[in-house]
């Protein structure tokens, strides 16, 4: 089995930290979006890893050589003209044969192996309460019959969450193919659903799939609320002598702790500096610097400096904000 993730995504709601580091690359519960999902798919032992970058995507090399082990292959995408077009481009490098595609910007939780196991064809669906604002599978006794990008008028509840199994890969190739070769986009993007639409019309079944849960790391508040549910599921942090760490919480063993209070729901990166300061809800990056502030749902970038009592922080990498 092969598998496929896309990660050429600009990140434009993420600004301003995905101006200077790509968005898989950033941080929930200790480590890059990207490692997440990566840390699942070491597990499958796959063939072959395909990871399709864009923006500063020498940085997602470097991060994924030092990290985990070879057979991935990098493509990069210098058109960003739609998921479809990204996988379309990682297909034209594989021969046919089962092909698992995860989405490297949000985080899924479920049995990977149950999942690769439930059936020839799986679509990764989950419940949501508001249908229109995503792509929809249509079903009908069990099995997917239609796929719709954010219907007007929904049909079911089960959002396509971005987990896909195509046990052949040749068909999947061939319905993008026409798509491009006809140049037919959905609004103004070569999409997956419609490509997958076009397997099932020619008779292809897929099976739902319903995961048991699904992050969203697109913009500042999905992204700490990522980090809140990840936190939840590791251990409790080590005590910091003249500190108090209120778990949930991540403290990196390299980061430094001096008179602070941090937690619930906190993660501190590596080599990153708390000093006097009170944080609750938020994510501190690399190397960042945080001195007498009482923080909360604040994003705090890499190598950034933040001094005084402030609440709701949003900085992005190597800036400085308060009295110095």
């Amino acid at each position: 089995m092969k598998v496929i993730i896309p990660a050429a995504g600009v990140g434009t709601r993420l600004r301003p930290h995905t101006h200077t580091i790509p968005k898989p690359l950033l941080h929930v519960a200790g480590k890059p979006i990207l490692g997440h999902i990566l840390d699942r798919v070491e597990k499958l032992d796959p063939e072959e890893t395909h990871i399709i970058t864009g923006f500063m995507g020498d940085k997602i090399k470097e991060y994924v050589a030092e990290k985990y082990k070879p057979k991935t292959n990098f493509i990069e995408q210098k058109k960003l003209s739609g998921l479809g077009y990204a996988v379309h481009l990682a297909l034209e490098q594989i021969d046919a044969g089962p092909v698992l595609i995860i989405l490297g910007d949000t985080v899924v939780e479920t049995d990977m192996q149950a999942f690769l196991k439930s059936g020839d064809n799986v679509l990764g669906v989950l419940n949501v309460d508001d249908p229109k604002r995503f792509g929809i599978a249509e079903l009908k006794d069990g099995i997917v019959v239609g796929l719709v990008e954010k219907p007007e008028q929904p049909k079911s509840n089960l959002a396509i969450i971005g987990l896909y199994y195509v046990s052949d890969s040749a068909l999947l190739k061939k319905q993008l193919n026409r798509l491009i070769s006809e140049d037919r986009r959905t609004r103004g993007e070569y999409q997956l659903t419609d490509a997958l639409q076009g397997m099932i019309e020619d008779g292809v079944r897929f099976k739902p799939y319903t995961v048991s849960g699904w992050y969203d790391c697109g913009k500042r508040e999905t992204l700490i609320a990522t980090n809140r549910h990840l936190l939840d599921s590791l251990p409790a942090p080590r005590p910091i002598e003249g500190s108090l760490i209120i778990p949930p919480a991540y403290i990196a063993t390299s980061a430094k702790i001096v008179g602070s209070i941090i937690g619930p729901y906190v993660s501190v990166s590596d080599e990153a500096v708390v000093q006097d300061s009170i944080i609750q809800n938020s994510i501190v990056g690399y190397q960042a610097e945080v001195y007498k502030a009482r923080l909360t749902d604040s994003l705090i970038g890499h190598n950034a400096r933040v001094m005084g009592e402030y609440r709701v922080l949003n900085v992005g990498d190597s800036s400085e904000i308060g009295y110095f």
